[in-house]
């Protein structure tokens, strides 16, 4: 466990004031968070976000790698191996908490609200034929990619991707991920915030891109939807 007595306001081994900045003002929760209880917490925040949380990732990693150097706090509280090794395996296990929901519940989720959702199984047995052929990508990229490597797991379980290979491009796809990111911030030491501000100028047309996929998707599924409840309608008559 690191000892708590680094609080937001410390001084840099340049003498700069390490909470300056409102990307570090931000996110001094988490930041102290991780000062206080050191790798205990690196694997809570992996587990938590990989389980489709809406933690910023970059900015965990990206603040461990920094406390890697003697850069921040004037030494170097933690190995950035073995922070590469703590994000890698704590983002399988939230990976694996969120597939096996979608995988329990996704059928029951389609019996009871599927009407309300414009799913049926028919679906859900193409989601799974879509994921058999391209599944392995998309899990893969998907662990890369800010906000989709979050949600990837439960579309994945809901499908029936097969778990063995879900966990083995969970691994690779999550290993690229906090390595960058801690590497990043390793290399930026004090700088560190800056990675965490990139990424977020990444993170936000990602979302508006995702979000307007998904806007798209329903309402053709809608439109979908409305034309075969219009024949049957015709054949009824």
């Amino acid at each position: 466990m690191v000892a708590g007595t680094l609080t937001p306001g410390l001084r840099l081994a340049n003498g700069r004031d390490f909470g300056e900045g409102s990307a570090v003002r931000k996110n001094s929760g988490m930041q102290s968070f991780v000062q206080s209880y050191g790798y205990f917490a690196l694997v809570v925040l992996s587990i938590v976000e990989s389980a489709c949380a809406p933690i910023p990732s970059e900015v965990t990693f990206g603040f461990a790698g920094a406390f890697s150097t003697v850069a921040v706090g004037g030494a170097a509280h933690f190995s950035l191996w073995l922070v590469i090794l703590i994000g890698t395996l704590g983002s399988l296990v939230g990976s694996i908490i969120a597939y096996e929901v979608g995988r329990t519940a996704g059928r029951t989720i389609v019996d009871r609200w599927g009407k309300w959702i414009l799913l049926t199984h028919k679906d859900l047995d193409a989601a799974e034929r879509w994921f058999e052929k391209y599944g392995s990508i998309s899990v893969l990229v998907g662990r890369v990619l800010p906000v989709v490597r979050s949600a990837i797991s439960v579309p994945a379980g809901i499908a029936e991707m097969k778990r063995g290979r879900f966990m083995v491009l969970t691994v690779i796809g999550s290993f690229v991920w906090v390595t960058l990111l801690a590497s990043l911030g390793y290399a930026a030491g004090s700088n560190w915030q800056h990675v965490s501000k990139d990424f977020h100028a990444v993170q936000a047309p990602t979302i508006i891109v995702l979000a307007l996929l998904i806007i798209w998707a329903f309402w053709l599924r809608f439109r979908s939807v409305r034309a075969q409840d219009a024949q049957r309608g015709k054949h009824a008559r």
